[in-house]
């Protein structure tokens, strides 16, 4: 099917190559880069003055008090990088930074599941962002043995995602521009609520995937998203990602079905294939043109998940702000 499907796919993809390499591999490459390293060396020498930090997987690293260089290895850090204006200072990210779309002119060190680490040596970084969500563990390490300082990130709720973003802000040197961006995207999550209060939490089918089926259990970062816009999985499931069956989905009958798609587009083609097909057009939601679309900014943990899910809210409860059609019944 052409309809959009949620990032957390790719993760998905990412859990599956993660068993098919080894850490030895990753560990054979850091000794390669250790040429580079050595003739590199000036750029990691200690500095007078250093910092120790605590990660958000609990690992205590030393960076320099002032980072000048940065290598974002996740698309979210790096469109954090650039929130907190420090973009200046990011000498280079992924393959996959897209946001914003100057991110994409950085120089890349390669995919996130396997940047290079020749590559990121050579770009002579104080500090390395990672993220558990994208990001592997023996990556983490192999830089580590280099002596090339991470700082990981690992956000599994929203309020997890801001204490994040502020924490990150001071690392970097920046926390008033933390400070200054958490009270904003709070301020906005704040005005939500207040805008939803009263309203009926919607039954919702998020669809990760279209086939087979895969949508989101409740302990996702999805999940606690959809709960800021005013909605609830209809599935419940303790497996992060989970295959469901159409029968059950039927059985179940959702409020809304959500895609993911950065600006709806074949919003109306999907409709009408969903009507068109067995399972699908079985469901209320898609006869009556319950259809959701939301940014694919809603599985990534940063600063742009907040719009995201104002304008998720926006779609599953016109009426509190002030609007009558629900998603699909123009088209």
């Amino acid at each position: 099917m052409g309809a959009p499907f949620s990032r957390g796919a790719f993760f998905i993809g990412v859990r599956v190559l993660q068993r098919k390499f080894h850490a030895r591999k990753i560990t054979r490459l850091a000794f390669a880069a250790t040429a580079m390293l050595l003739a590199a060396a000036p750029a990691f020498a200690a500095r007078a003055s250093a910092q120790i930090v605590t990660d958000e997987t609990g690992r205590r690293v030393t960076i320099p008090a002032d980072v000048r260089r940065i290598v974002s290895l996740a698309p979210n850090l790096t469109e954090t990088i650039y929130a907190l204006g420090a973009e200046s200072r990011l000498a280079g990210d992924t393959d996959y930074c897209d946001d914003p779309p100057a991110a994409k002119m950085k120089p890349h060190v390669g995919a996130p599941l396997s940047p290079s680490l020749e590559a990121i040596v050579g770009l002579k970084p104080d500090l390395v962002l990672a993220s558990t969500s994208i990001n592997r563990r023996e990556t983490v390490e192999a830089l580590d043995h280099l002596g090339v300082p991470v700082y990981s990130t690992d956000p599994h709720t929203v309020d997890g995602l801001l204490a994040g973003i502020a924490h990150l802000a001071s690392v970097i040197g920046a926390a008033q521009q933390g400070q200054e961006l958490v009270s904003q995207l709070q301020a906005r999550l704040g005005a939500l609520h207040a805008k939803l209060a009263g309203e009926p939490q919607r039954r919702v089918l998020f669809v990760v995937w279209d086939e087979p089926l895969i949508s989101v259990g409740p302990a996702t970062f999805i999940a606690d998203a959809l709960l800021r816009a005013g909605a609830e999985s209809v599935i419940s499931s303790k497996q992060n990602w989970p295959q469901v069956s159409f029968e059950e989905i039927v059985r179940l009958q959702p409020e809304y079905v959500i895609f993911t798609g950065d600006h709806g587009d074949g919003a109306a083609t999907t409709l009408a294939e969903l009507r068109s097909r067995p399972g699908w057009r079985d469901l209320e939601a898609v006869k009556q043109g319950r259809i959701a679309f939301v940014s694919g900014e809603v599985d990534r943990p940063a600063p742009g998940l907040v719009e995201a899910i104002e304008n998720l809210a926006k779609q599953l409860h016109p009426a509190a702000f002030g609007q009558t059609d629900a998603p699909g019944s123009s088209r």
